[in-house]
């Protein structure tokens, strides 16, 4: 898809990533060591009430299914960043996490000719559609016409 491909109030509904206690504690161990990602027993008695992944872990699941859902052919160039990062609701070892997009604004870049940027609003849900995190994000984009 390239910056032609999207037009403002498009959705797009994409992803099935299936969340694994193992998986939970390795990003936790290596990212985010803090016992409700680490200790079932422990987590227990956390704000959370059991086991659960690191907003850090969601975000990463969160940037792999968006790539993995590219098209080969594709004009992605990258983001200059995302804005309004919220982890809504706790991840569970077993939750299907998928991600709900809409296109809020498109524009062609003033400073870079060929570029134009994508802005997306997304949610992060999980197997019940309940939102887990969102997030607003830019990307710059490759145009069909130069």
């Amino acid at each position: 898809m390239y910056f032609e491909d999207y037009e403002v109030g498009q959705t797009s509904r994409f992803g099935a990533y299936e969340v694994t206690e193992s998986e939970i504690k390795e990003f936790a161990s290596k990212y985010d060591p803090q016992f409700f990602h680490l200790d079932n027993e422990a987590a227990k008695d956390s704000l959370f009430g059991g086991l659960c992944a690191s907003g850090w872990h969601t975000s990463a699941i969160f940037m792999r299914m968006l790539i993995d859902n590219l098209p080969e052919d594709h004009g992605s160039l990258g983001s200059p960043g995302v804005d309004k990062l919220k982890w809504l609701k706790p991840v569970f070892p077993g939750y299907v996490l998928s991600v709900k997009a809409l296109v809020t604004d498109c524009r062609l870049s003033l400073s870079k000719p060929g570029v134009g940027l994508i802005c997306m609003s997304y949610e992060i849900v999980n197997q019940h559609d309940e939102c887990v995190m969102s997030l607003d994000s830019n990307a710059f984009m490759k145009c069909k016409k130069r």
